[in-house]
């Protein structure tokens, strides 16, 4: 595996998401290394569609922030990156209280592309399961 960025960390996530969209919705990550990204969610207002469970925007915003910075891990110095495809099946709701949790895997790590998976958990069940493609620019 190529050289990866260990300045990559959840307390520059902090610094980072501070006032972005990601972390105007809360999401936290907690674990990031070469080979995986942990987060969390804490379910509150600002996540539920009018019938009061978790948008599938926000379930998109959370996977799609875990991959994201498992991405930044991997990139070479001076490239960028933009999420190019993405794919999420919900098997579950959440509700105000709820924290999510979520497990973050590269599929592939490429010169051009990195495939993520991110499995999103409600407790200890699998809520939901998120694949991108980011394509390296």
């Amino acid at each position: 595996m190529a050289q990866t960025n260990q300045t990559i960390t959840p307390q520059l996530s902090v610094e980072r998401l501070a006032g972005s969209f990601p972390g105007d919705l809360g999401i936290e990550l907690t674990e990031i290394t070469d080979e995986l990204v942990r987060g969390r969610m804490r379910v509150d207002a600002r996540h539920l569609h009018p019938m009061r469970e978790v948008h599938g925007g926000a379930w998109v915003a959370f996977a799609d922030t875990v991959a994201a910075w498992g991405t930044m891990r991997h990139l070479p110095e001076g490239r960028g990156f933009s999420t190019g495809e993405l794919k999420i099946n919900v098997f579950a709701t959440a509700v105000d209280g709820d924290e999510l949790s979520a497990l973050g895997r590269p599929l592939h790590i490429g010169s051009r592309t990195h495939v993520w998976q991110v499995q999103v958990f409600n407790g200890e069940r699998l809520a939901a399961n998120f694949i991108c493609t980011q394509i390296v620019i």
